[in-house]
């Protein structure tokens, strides 16, 4: 027998998993021979076991993205010996401290992204958001560039962030617990109401498709999420005529916890809580995102294990018996329920700003994670999370997440130990540091507990300088601060 290692799920199940899982078009997971494959699947096995056997090379990085996320992970990248040449496409004003931005590059322009990858010698693709990769861009770059590495899942895969409504099919057909819910489209009023009717107030409405974090809708009344199912039809959020999910309200905390895997094996990263609502004590619209914090008390050896089991993997199970290869961060969305994780949603890429406090945990090597993800070699990596605690607070344009104004001068104060300044919409022009976005930056620090790292947020927080500052002033005061 040859090309077959042993996959060990837990210490009384051994199972013997075929390096066919790595071959790119062959899903078959089942325990193979080398009787089973053709001379040329042979050739690309021996391939695939030679470059497994052999220690990493410095790689050249194309950093998709430009957002906070983006730069948190810039900022870790450049500090691999690994990385021999970062791009960062398109960059913002911040990113070119960790590499070289490339502010002309489109991420969802696949065929530029293809002739920049040509033109510079691009070795590794890791693709910061959730768009490129629900519309094609690693199945783009499989066909054209073979044996690129790339961090992120094909259109398949980024169909658990995609649709909602797949996504909740999924956990149903693999057992995987989250809330009760019912899919309906324009037109399904009576039945929507009907199923309205078996739930209790408040009630969640979620766009089937990409919202840009903005997609779920809590409604406390029944004649308000009547009005925000029609605006939803309508494309209030997301496209006109989409599908929406209505769901069971679960009350309990949430939390953050990211996957990082090649499809089989998986490390988990440390696990952060993000903060959606614009103002003090979770009032007004949902955003992107206003802060995080890592660790989660919560989140501990207990709650843990049942995620992993419960959650992880039968989630990275369900994907190779639905034959979906799946190379790249996974993120879950969890609300423990009285000590209990169900999943309120999966996302195909790392959060924004849940990566400004994960990143700084992570004390191993973050091009060896990405490398190890793209090449089938998880289960080598060994993770080292950083003790401290680390905290962000999201600095916002004035009228965020509505209307707001762009290109205002802006003054950030110099480094300071313990301090990182993640930019996520900013730009240069004529030597001065401008807004571009809604989320201007993202002000990270470590500390010995929650208290003394955010402390160092706000402190800094009140340094930097813009017209129209917002920031929330409470991130990580439900966790019971000491």
């Amino acid at each position: 027998m040859a090309f077959i290692y042993t996959k060990k799920k837990d210490e009384n199940d051994a199972q013997d998993v075929s390096l066919l899982d790595l071959l790119p078009g062959v899903n078959n997971p089942y325990l193979k021979t080398e009787q089973d494959f053709t001379p040329q699947e042979l050739t690309q096995l021996e391939q695939i076991e030679e470059k497994r056997m052999k220690p990493y090379q410095p790689v050249t990085i194309l950093l998709l993205g430009s957002g906070g996320r983006e730069a948190a992970m810039a900022w870790k990248i450049a500090q691999s010996p690994l990385t021999r040449k970062l791009f960062i496409a398109p960059g913002n004003g911040g990113t070119d401290l960790y590499g070289e931005n490339v502010p002309s590059l489109d991420p969802e322009d696949f065929e530029a992204v293809s002739e920049f990858i040509s033109a510079h010698g691009v070795d590794l693709v890791v693709c910061g958001p959730e768009a490129p990769l629900v519309n094609g861009l690693a199945d783009f770059l499989s066909e054209h560039h073979p044996g690129l590495l790339v961090v992120g899942p094909d259109r398949e895969g980024a169909r658990l962030e995609g649709s909602k409504d797949f996504s909740k099919a999924f956990m149903i057909r693999h057992n995987i617990p989250t809330a009760a819910y019912e899919t309906f489209s324009p037109g399904d009023q009576e039945p929507a109401e009907e199923f309205m009717d078996q739930l209790t107030p408040p009630f969640v409405l979620k766009a089937d498709g990409l919202a840009a974090g903005k997609g779920v809708i809590i409604c406390p009344e029944r004649e308000e999420a009547q009005q925000a199912l029609s605006d939803l039809w309508e494309g209030s959020v997301g496209a006109v005529g989409q599908k929406v999910v209505i769901e069971e309200f679960l009350e309990g905390i949430e939390c953050s916890v990211f996957v990082a895997t090649d499809g089989t094996d998986y490390v988990v990263l440390p696990v952060a809580k993000d903060y959606k609502r614009v103002g003090d004590g979770d009032e007004g619209p949902n955003t992107g995102g206003m802060g995080s914090v890592s660790p989660v008390p919560f989140a501990d050896e207990t709650f843990m294990a049942k995620v992993e089991e419960r959650i992880i993997r039968p989630t990275l199970e369900g994907l190779r018996e639905e034959e979906i290869p799946y190379q790249g961060f996974l993120f879950l969305g969890l609300m423990n329920v009285e000590g209990d994780p169900y999943v309120i949603e999966y996302n195909c890429r790392m959060g924004d700003p849940e990566t400004e406090v994960v990143m700084p945990r992570l004390q191993s090597d973050l091009t060896e994670l990405l490398l190890a993800m793209a090449s089938g070699r998880i289960s080598e990596y060994r993770l080292q999370v950083d003790p401290r605690t680390a905290t962000c607070v999201m600095l916002v344009s004035g009228g965020y997440p509505g209307q707001y104004e762009k290109g205002l001068e802006m003054i950030i104060p110099q480094d300071a130990p313990d301090i990182m300044l993640f930019h996520s919409g900013t730009k240069r022009a004529e030597g001065k540091l401008l807004t571009n976005g809604g989320r201007v930056l993202a002000v990270s620090a470590y500390g010995e507990d929650r208290h003394e790292a955010l402390t160092h947020c706000y402190n800094t927080a009140h340094q930097v300088l813009f017209e129209g500052k917002n920031y929330r002033h409470d991130i990580g005061y439900d966790l019971d601060l000491d």
